[in-house]
């Protein structure tokens, strides 16, 4: 027997349930009559029927016996029933994943030809998935959203979770291009020592330097041009057990920031948790709102690495305005100038305007 005299075959999801009901309610047959006549208990009729459990293989024969409708036939309705259901959600979740791919900034991405261009939204979706090397926007989601993330933003901006997981992207596929040493924790505080020294002296070429020796000690030291929209100085997190990463943004383009933001980067690794992705967002003394126990400890470590404190209470004691005090400063502490005059100028000792020309101006 064929229902309709036709083949069955549905453009939207109807169950296997709903035409057992209208088959059992034609035939002026009980659901509990019909489950007595299968051998089958009263819960699973009633539940094909809710399409909550599925039609098998042995289900459909006895149906078959009973009804006179062949096991083909019902298995056909709970297969179609089923891949519509799954196309429907499917299609759900395409709508959902097109929404997610225009968080990002794919116009940015194809400029830096971090990303082709993608041809539709399909293509945007599937691009954005391989830039960051997962299978779907669930398995992003895991990686990304999920993560145990520490950061401080200043309280005038905010960084959009889509902008600051693809800034973080840029910097992880450099690092994994990037070969360097096991991570050794003696090492890169040993190396940090000569690092301190490179900051008196010209920033690009100094700057190279302490890539390499960062890379002697198992550490990618990277500058990755901020996006539009992200305030985000900087992060130190780890991009393997054995390899950890300090990204910079040289978003405000002067090298003692740039030093000090690498520093306090470098604190994290030494002093936290590898499970954890600092970023940091450079705020105004006083602005103190969201900064984190972790961020305190790594200024303070980065602080007292460059100038023990002792020598810089002194300093400040002397309330230092000229540039020869701060020149003279720095040489013996054996630094650039410009850190000098940017710690001054944050803990408001000095004017933001005053002695800016000590410091480095990046391109």
């Amino acid at each position: 027997m064929k229902i309709g005299g036709h083949q069955y075959s549905p453009d939207y999801a109807v169950s296997p349930g709903s035409v057992l009901e209208e088959e059992l309610e034609a035939r002026g047959i009980s659901q509990a009559e019909f489950a007595r006549r299968c051998g089958r208990s009263a819960k699973l009729i009633s539940e094909i029927i809710a399409g909550k459990a599925p039609v098998e293989p042995l289900t459909a024969i006895q149906f078959e016996r009973v009804l006179g409708v062949e096991a083909s036939l019902w298995l056909g309705i709970e297969s179609n029933y089923r891949l519509r259901l799954a196309q429907l959600a499917e299609a759900i979740k395409w709508v959902e994943s097109v929404g997610w791919a225009k968080t990002f900034p794919i116009k940015e991405l194809t400029t830096r030809n971090a990303i082709p261009k993608p041809v539709s939204d399909q293509d945007a979706v599937s691009k954005l998935l391989s830039f960051f090397g997962v299978g779907s926007v669930d398995a992003w989601k895991v990686k990304y959203a999920s993560a145990n993330v520490a950061y401080r933003h200043s309280p005038a901006f905010g960084s959009d979770e889509a902008i600051l997981a693809t800034w973080l992207r840029l910097g992880e596929v450099e690092a994994e291009g990037t070969d360097c040493a096991d991570y050794n924790e003696a090492t890169f505080r040993r190396n940090l020592g000569q690092i301190r020294g490179l900051t008196g002296g010209p920033f690009l070429d100094c700057f190279g330097k302490a890539q390499g020796i960062c890379r002697e000690s198992g550490v990618v030291l990277s500058v990755v041009k901020p996006l539009p929209k992200a305030a985000i100085s900087g992060s130190a997190w780890w991009v393997s057990p054995r390899k950890a990463m300090i990204q910079l943004s040289a978003r405000h383009l002067t090298g003692d920031h740039l030093w000090f933001i690498f520093l306090h980067g470098a604190a994290h690794l030494v002093l936290h948790s590898k499970k954890n992705v600092f970023i940091d967002a450079i705020r105004d003394k006083g602005q103190d709102d969201h900064i984190t126990d972790a961020d305190v400890e790594a200024d303070t470590w980065a602080e007292d690495f460059l100038v023990p404190r002792s020598d810089w209470e002194r300093f400040v004691a002397s309330s230092p305005r000229a540039e020869r005090a701060v020149r003279q400063f720095a040489d013996r502490q054996g630094i650039a100038p410009g850190l000098v005059v940017g710690r001054l100028q944050y803990e408001g000792h000095l004017a933001w305007r005053k002695l800016n020309f000590l410091k480095t101006r990046l391109r």
